[in-house]
C-alpha cells in the first residue's frame, strides 16, 4: 500500500481544512485512506529546526511520496532525498529559492505548486 509522508512546518490544527481537502482529492482519485493509501503526518508545530530530522525519518521509513506543506518543509524534504518523489506547496518562487530548476521543468524528484503571481 502506498504511504504518503505528509510533512508540515505548522501546527496540524491550522491546516485542518487543507488536509480535509487533500483527503477528499485522494478519495476522488480513487484512494481511500486505510484501504488503498496510508497517510503518515509529521508536524513540526512551528519548530522549523525539527524539519530536517522529520524529513530524514520519512525517508528512513521509505514512504512512497512526501507531501511538503510549506517552503521550510519542502526545503527539508529536498535536502533529505533525491529519490523519493516530493510534492510541495509554497508561497515563494520555487526557482528563486532553489527548490526547482524551472517552473515548466522542475527536474529531479520534486514538483509542486506556488501561489506566486508573475507580473507583466
Amino acid at each position: 500500500m502506498p504511504v504518503i509522508g505528509l510533512l508540515g512546518a505548522a501546527i496540524a490544527n491550522d491546516w485542518t481544512r487543507y488536509i480535509s481537502a487533500f483527503r477528499h482529492g485522494l478519495h476522488d482519485a480513487g484512494y481511500v485512506e486505510g484501504d488503498s493509501v496510508t497517510i503518515e503526518p509529521s508536524w513540526a508545530n512551528n519548530q522549523y529546526d525539527q524539519l530536517p530530522g522529520m524529513a530524514a525519518e520519512l525517508v528512513q521509513r521509505q514512504v512512497t511520496v512526501i507531501a511538503a506543506l510549506s517552503t521550510p518543509a519542502a526545503q527539508a524534504a529536498k535536502a533529505a532525498t533525491t529519490t523519493i518523489p516530493i510534492v510541495f506547496t509554497t508561497n515563494r518562487d520555487p526557482v528563486q529559492i532553489g527548490l526547482v530548476a524551472s517552473l515548466s521543468h522542475p527536474g529531479g524528484n520534486i514538483t509542486g505548486a506556488t501561489n506566486l503571481r508573475r507580473r507583466g
